[in-house]
């Protein structure tokens, strides 16, 4: 008989050696497994590996954000609103203010004024034209270095703008006669009196005592001023402490400040925290 073409050993020697072969297989992969694995029981190698990528990602990633985050406060304090520090007495009660104490912080917008021109009433923050900066002093460092982080520090809005800002209360606009006063003390625009309810502290008036007439003119005397076209007529809320468009009358613009001059319109109080609230800007119309 011819011999068979199988294996001597029988075919139950090749089920043998494939299950053999088997377990070897899963023996070895679970050595592997261990040796990846954290021995408490933790956080493999590659979870450590993944959490320093991360980690450097971050660290990439950071000026990047910083870079960004400076960008958008430039853009915001430029074009859309700034928060100012109110100095002085000008504008009490409606806005606090004075050296050596806690003045309001305020937010002003600008992008109203693109699209509209002040109106009688509102408060604004402007640059003052030459005449109001005469005794202007520049409050940068002599330093240079310090100078131009000053600098920076204005463009992202952590320090003040080195100019001379003010804020007052639109009176008049371009082409109204704005003065001071008829029998019972009161402003006239255009010869009509306005009502002005934020003005709690203003010269003495008394008819026949102390007026626009007596030897001594009452201090809230003035005009009248026709305002020039573009241009604004602005007092302070604190009439006997405030050197507003009285005292330039006799500047080129009549006192009158240009609109180029306007930066924009004073709209909420953020500190100190128990002042929080909206600008109080009535619109005025002549009675």
């Amino acid at each position: 008989m011819a011999d068979s073409p199988h294996d001597p050993a029988g075919p139950g020697a090749h089920r043998y050696s494939d299950d053999a072969v088997a377990r070897n297989h899963r023996t070895s992969g679970a050595h592997h497994r261990r040796d990846d694995a954290d021995p408490g029981g933790g956080f493999s190698r590659k979870d450590d590996n993944k959490d320093t990528k991360k980690e450097k990602s971050f660290w990439r990633e950071l000026p990047i954000l910083i870079v960004v985050a400076l960008a958008l406060s430039f853009l915001l304090q430029t074009f859309v609103a700034r928060v100012y520090l109110i100095p002085s007495e000008s504008m009490e009660p409606t806005l606090h203010g004075c050296p050596g104490c806690t003045g309001d912080r305020i937010v002003v917008e600008k992008i109203s004024y693109r699209f509209t021109d002040p109106r009688p009433g509102d408060v604004i923050v402007f640059k003052g034209p030459d005449s109001w900066s005469a005794g202007y002093t520049s409050t940068r460092s002599d330093n240079v270095v310090l100078r131009g982080l000053q600098e920076v520090g204005s463009l992202i809005g952590v320090v003040p703008p080195d100019e001379n800002d003010l804020v007052k209360r639109v009176i008049a606009v371009g082409g109204q006669t704005v003065e001071c006063c008829d029998d019972q003390g009161r402003v006239l625009v255009d010869g009509k009196p306005l009502d002005e309810p934020y003005v709690q502290m203003d010269y003495p008036f008394t008819p026949g005592v102390v007026d626009c007439d007596t030897d001594v003119p009452s201090g809230r005397c003035f005009g009248p001023i026709t305002v020039p076209e573009d241009a604004v007529w602005v007092m302070g809320d604190n009439r006997s402490n405030s050197a507003d468009s009285r005292y330039h009358v006799g500047d080129e613009y009549q006192g009158a400040v240009p609109l180029d001059n306007v930066i924009g319109k004073a709209q909420f109080i953020v500190l100190p925290p128990g002042r929080w609230g909206l600008i109080d800007s009535p619109e005025i119309i002549p009675s």
